[in-house]
């Protein structure tokens, strides 16, 4: 399992429970997210989700790919995805 480079772009998520809100940047984070606070354990894209967890945990698919899958569970389970962009760096 690697360490380093599981880092993808920021993913903000709207979930159920009012005012309950997540940012997700990472394939460790996106993992804990779908096992621990998704609203159901059920549905293809979230079991496709899982296992890109599971091979970007092993280096086995690049954090972007993960990231994908990711939102597309969220669409799935009906959760509000917010993408999140980074401000373009100012030029000097």
């Amino acid at each position: 399992m690697k360490g380093n480079g599981l880092a993808f772009r920021p993913v903000g998520l709207a979930m159920h429970r009012i005012g309950e809100y997540r940012v997700v940047n990472s394939v460790s984070l996106a993992a804990d997210t779908l096992l621990q606070h998704w609203p159901t354990d059920d549905g293809e894209d979230f079991s496709e989700a899982v296992m890109a967890c599971l091979d970007g945990l092993y280096d086995r698919i690049p954090p972007e790919d993960v990231r994908a899958a990711f939102i597309k569970a969220a669409h799935e389970a009906n959760i509000i995805v917010i993408e999140l962009v980074r401000p373009p760096h100012p030029r000097n």
